[in-house]
């Protein structure tokens, strides 16, 4: 019988675009940790939560580049902003640094960014609804968007699988750039969340083109070529 909770290496490999060498010493981590039983070739949950396997794959990438790109976009956010942060790890990281704020309003899909900021006192938070996405942990299919036209949104920060000078910003959910695609129009300004491995990828769906962004943050590894070639569109690229 298969184990339809068992994914593979080859799976995950494809899944987050990093090689399969990775994706084995990640899950060596997590299966010290306890979170995971490894299988040959994969691994399954070892509560059965396959959604929770891949929230914490996604943590365990370039833990320290992400935390870094949190902090730069973090210090992008004032007090009394509406912002929007989508569902990516990125974003994550950004929300670990927002405790502090004052009279800030976060509109997220993501219910691990709820979470996060579910105690702090001076952060009001909006849940874009929609249908539970377990893998993601976050809420797809963009529902109650309506209602967000109420709020004055000035900076979205959106994760992507990929930038590309002809796709933009892309996913490789279609249900999350569905999500992504008309709050990247609501927010005046597009900010872009990108450690180096997602220049030049593009994923499956797109939900913001090249005009939209105004601005990306990532890491030193990014490729020279290709930021000189974002910022001769007059996007501003933030390296930490």
């Amino acid at each position: 019988m298969v184990d339809e909770r068992r994914i593979s290496v080859a799976a995950l490999s494809q899944r987050f675009g990093v090689s399969e060498v990775t994706i084995r010493s990640d899950l060596q981590a997590l299966a010290q940790r306890g979170l995971i039983v490894r299988t040959h070739g994969g691994a399954v949950p070892a509560d059965g939560a396959m959604g929770d396997l891949a929230l914490s794959l996604r943590r365990q990438q370039r833990v320290l580049e992400k935390s870094r790109i949190g902090q730069a976009g973090a210090a992008l956010i004032e007090d009394g902003d509406a912002i929007f942060l989508d569902s990516s790890s990125t974003s994550l990281a950004i929300a670990f640094h927002l405790k502090q704020h004052r009279y800030l309003t976060v509109a997220t899909n993501s219910l691990e960014i709820m979470r996060e900021l579910f105690d702090a006192d001076g952060v009001d938070l909006v849940m874009v609804g929609g249908v539970l996405q377990r893998e993601t942990a976050s809420l797809v299919g963009a529902y109650g968007l309506a209602d967000l036209q109420a709020f004055n949104l000035e900076k979205g920060f959106f994760g992507a699988h990929g930038i590309n000078l002809e796709a933009g910003l892309t996913d490789v959910s279609a249900d999350e750039a569905a999500v992504k695609r008309p709050l990247a129009l609501m927010c005046r300004s597009v900010i872009a969340v990108l450690d180096a491995t997602k220049w030049g990828r593009v994923g499956v769906a797109s939900f913001a083109g090249m005009d939209r962004i105004t601005t990306v943050i990532t890491d030193a590894g990014a490729p020279a070529q290709l930021i000189d070639k974002v910022r001769a569109l007059g996007i501003e690229v933030v390296v930490v």
